[in-house]
Formats: structure tokens, sequence, C-alpha cells
């Protein structure tokens, strides 16, 4: 249950905390005095979708926490899931911090979970019921899932939808294929074209790079030849004219450099070093000059290459511009084009395969349908008495309530449709729910559902918003009734209007709005009795409290055994 809640810079609440007990729990107080935003704060912190908006005007940051107490058993399934530890003593504590700047920050017992971990959480410890539960019940598509529910037809409705999307899958396949003649034969001919002009392109990773490389070399092909010729006659010098002398080169500076040190040093050890350095120096600029004089020799080219070179990069370009800006780009185009081209070839005979396929995925789906069917009409009987035997005690006792349902072709939910029928008064036909209940009976359906439905989501909190809408005198103080008896099985939290729902509270807090220093803040009290008399009074009566009031309330608090 959730045991305490804490919130900071929401709206115009700027610090509040509130102790929540089990069973009823009941939040009253003006209109606009920040009971909606206490919700808007729940919804925070159990991962709902919020806004920046919601951050107190003037604050950076606001913070949500949610202590929640014996709900060990009720997370031992998914907190694993999410990589969290099940609390031993069962107690949970939620925080989320709104960032002005759109940050999220979430923790579940102090550890960081992203907005959807913290959503995972929350949908397990409460249930929010407000008057857009009403109007869910409005929507006649949407009453398989109340049926659903009350059955467990969880698992059974998954693997029905596996099977109609294979069906689907094999149904759009077969369509695909069917394709005309002509279309058939123009796919097959562009397929071909795009193929046989890849093939003959002989396309090979990393050639178009290399082809790149030796086209910069031979356009520099000259300055290359120049470069390495005259290195080399650095090295080791160069021809005046043929038959002259040759000019000295750098090595024969450095041989004779080496001869005379080699020499001083026979004589003069200090120089042993430099001799040895040089020396070494020498053999490696001959070797050096070696492979410079090879690499002149080897460096051949053909100008008829550069014209060969350029057709084949302009040729690369152009399939490029077709099939993918690199070769593994256009190779994977190439590979793609032949399994459509087999697709197609090979398409007579996927089409007879096909069609034995669909119908076993065909077959497979219907019996999945039938078994949800038998499923739905089993829980749709139980549902259609659960909730009249409530709605009676909510004083509606003349109700009729049907569950309609009708066979169609399978679609994603089944193959049936769904809609409550409803009639209010002896002697009617039941008609859509959409169409003749009124607000106040809307109000009590719905919360007969969910007195229905109460044993199957295994929530240990429920919190209604204004669920007593549109109800009054007897009918109301049946929902008040109801509301107790709920909360004998789990914790209840509702924000009212209603003195008789209040009345039957377990724990009433007052909520209320001050202005201070030009600023408005929501604060709550708890209410001990006197303070509860006064606030029934106040219900019922308005600005006014009058004695009588005053007295009709003590006897709501002694009637209702607080």
């Amino acid at each position: 249950m959730l045991a305490s809640l804490k919130i900071e810079n929401i709206a115009i609440i700027e610090s509040l905390e509130i102790e929540f007990d089990s069973g009823l729990n009941v939040l009253t107080g003006e209109t606009g005095a920040g009971k909606s935003i206490i919700l808007d704060a729940i919804h925070a912190v159990m991962g709902e979708r919020t806004s920046r908006e919601l951050i107190r005007s003037g604050a950076s940051s606001a913070q949500v926490a949610a202590l929640f107490s014996g709900c060990g058993q009720a997370l031992a399934e998914i907190l694993p899931q999410l990589g969290l530890e099940v609390p031993p003593e069962g107690e949970l504590l939620l925080q989320r911090s709104l960032s002005a700047d759109g940050r999220n920050v979430c923790r579940v017992n102090g550890a960081p979970v992203s907005v959807a971990m913290l959503k995972a959480v929350g949908r397990d410890l409460i249930n929010i019921h407000g008057q857009h539960d009403n109007q869910a019940l409005l929507a006649a598509e949407q009453h398989y899932r109340f049926i659903d529910s009350l059955a467990g037809n969880a698992a059974l409705l998954g693997e029905y939808r596996s099977a109609y999307e294979k069906l689907l899958v094999l149904q759009r396949e077969r369509e695909t294929l069917r394709m005309d003649e002509t279309e058939k034969a123009r796919m097959l001919d562009m397929l071909d074209f795009q193929i046989q002009e890849l093939e003959a392109a002989q396309l090979r990773e990393g050639e178009w790079a290399e082809l790149d490389a030796r086209r910069s070399l031979l356009q520099h092909a000259e300055k290359v030849q120049d470069c390495l010729q005259n290195a080399y006659a650095a090295l080791q010098g160069g021809e005046e004219s043929a038959g002259a002398l040759a000019t000295a080169g750098v090595l024969a500076g450095i041989e004779t450099a080496a001869e005379n040190l080699e020499t001083a040093a026979a004589y003069y050890a200090e120089v042993r070093a430099a001799a040895e350095a040089v020396r070494e120096m020498a053999y490696n600029l001959d070797e050096y000059a070696a492979e410079i004089r090879n690499a002149f020799e080897a460096f051949d080219f053909d100008p008829r290459e550069m014209a060969e070179l350029a057709e084949r990069l302009d040729s690369l370009y152009r399939l490029s511009r077709k099939y993918g800006a690199t070769e593994a780009d256009m190779l994977a185009f190439y590979e793609d084009a032949l399994q459509r081209r087999d697709g197609i070839v090979l398409s007579e005979a996927r089409l007879a395969a096909l069609d034995a396929e669909i119908e076993s995925a065909r077959e497979n789906t219907l019996a999945l349908a039938e078994r949800l069917r038998e499923s739905r009409q089993q829980a749709a009987a139980l549902f259609e008495s659960g909730v009249k035997a409530e709605l009676a005690f909510l004083d509606m006792p003349n109700v009729t309530f049907l569950v309609q349902m009708e066979q169609t072709a399978p679609g994603p939910t089944g193959a049936d449709a769904m809609e409550f029928l409803i009639s209010a008064n002896v002697g009617e036909e039941p008609k859509p729910l959409a169409k003749i209940a009124s607000g106040g009976e809307l109000s009590r359906i719905t919360l007969a559902i969910k007195n229905v439905l109460s044993d199957k989501d295994g929530v240990g909190t429920l919190i209604f918003d204004e669920i007593d809408a549109g109800v009054s005198g007897h009918a109301a103080q049946q929902v008040a009734l109801k509301l107790r008896e709920a909360a004998g099985s789990r914790q209840v939290i509702c924000v009212t209007h209603l003195a008789q729902i209040a009345a039957q509270a377990r724990r009433h807090m007052y909520i209320q709005k001050e202005v201070a220093g030009g600023k408005t803040y929501t604060g709550v009290s708890l209410l001990d009795r006197e303070g509860r008399k006064r606030e029934l009074a106040r219900i019922m009566g308005g600005l006014k409290v009058t004695e009588l009031q005053l007295q009709s309330a003590e006897e709501m608090l002694d009637a209702a055994g607080n």
C-alpha cells in the first residue's frame, strides 16, 4: 500500500507530505485547492507522461517520492526482470525529479531507473480510476478488455495475436507474388539488366581506392622520376657528360670522412666511436642509394594506362550513382537483385507452397479464436451477473446489463465484436451503454466493474478520482458503502465531494489553499473527529455551517463507526 507521499514544487504545492493508512482514505477540500495536483504528482511518480509545466513557478525542478509498504510479493516478478532487488522488508521507495530543461531522474529504492522502468513498477502498485474510465466504457471496441481481464485471457490472446500476425504476413507475401504477368515481365527485365551490368563490371572491394592511388601516381610520374634521379645523384654523384669524370656525391664524402676518422682512431681513441658511427652511416647510405636506383629503374608507365584508369573510374562512378556509393553497397545491391529475380522466377512454386501455409495458419488462427470465444462467453456470463449484483447494491436494482457478442472475421483481438448493453428501467429493451447511460450511472457502472475485476489485478492500492460524479442521495450512500467494502481487502484512496463517502473513511485529509507573500500554497491536514464533523457539514451545506448540519455530520460518523 501507499504509506506516504512527499511532493515538492509541483504546481501550487511548495512542500507537502501526506501519510496514508490502510482501508479507505479520503481527500476533500474546496474546488481548486489542489486535490487534482496531488493526483498529478502520483501519476508522475508512477512513471506516467508529464510536463515541465507541472513545476512550480520560479522553481528549477520538482520532486515526488512515494513510499510503499507490504509490496514485496506484488513485485517479486517484475523487479528481478528490471535488474532490481526485491526489498526483504517489503518497503519500496519510488522517486522522480523533473527539471525545467526537460530532464528526468527516476529512482527505485535509490537505484537509478528509466521512466519506462518506473512505470513498469508502478503499474503493479497502484490503479488510478478517474472520470476518464467512464469514457472508456463508452468505447465498445474496448469492451473485450474487461471480459478478457476477468477470464485471464492474456496468454491465450497473445498466442492468438501471434497466429493472426503470421497469417497476415503470409497473405501479404502471396499478394506480392500474385502480380500480373506484365508486371512480372517488366520486373524481370529490369532485374536482368541490373544483374548483367553489375556482373560485367566485375566489382572488387577496395578497387576504387587502389585505382585512385594509381592514377595519382601516374599523374606525377615525371616528377617522381626526377626526384628519384636527383636523390641518387646526390648520394652517389652524377656524370657531367659521357666519358667525363663523375662529380662527387654525398656518399663519397662520407666514405672519405669515415676513412680519415678510422686512421685517426688508430692513434686517438677519443674519435673511435665517431669513426664507427660515420662508417655505419656510409653503409646505410650505400644501401639506400641501391634501393633508390632499383626503384628508378623499375618505375615505368605507359601513357595509355591513364586513359584506361580514367575509363574504369568513370564506369565505377556511373555504377555508384545507380547501385550504391561503395563497392560493398553495389555488391549488396547485386545480391538483393539476384534474390528478387529468383523470387519472381520461383513465385509459382512458392505460391503453391504459400497456399498450403496460409490454409494451415488460417485453421490455427480460427481454432485459437474459437478458444477465445468460448472463454469469453463463460466470462461474459459471470461478468453480467457480477455487475448486475453490484449495481443492485449501488441503487440500480432494476438494471439489465448484458454483454452482446457477435462472431466476426478474425481481427487483431479475435473474431468477436462485444458491446455492453444496459436497460436502467423495467420494460425497456437493453441498448448500447454509450447511448443511454447518464453520468451518475456511468460512475456506478465503473465502480461495479472495478469490484467485479478487483481480484484479477493483484494491485494493493486503488485510487478513485471523483468516482461519485453525478451520484447523490441514497445512491451516494451505497457507493460509499461499496468503497468501504472494497477497502476491506486493499487500500482505497478517494478524492470526493460527497459527505456520505467521506464519513466512511478510516482516514480523512483536508486539502486547503492559502495565499501568503504574493504566492499560493496548498497544505493538507489530517482531520480529527471534530474536524471531520465540520468538513462534512461544509460539504453538505456550503459556505455557512449550521448546528443542524453539524448534528447530521455527527450522525453520519456514528453510523459509519467513526
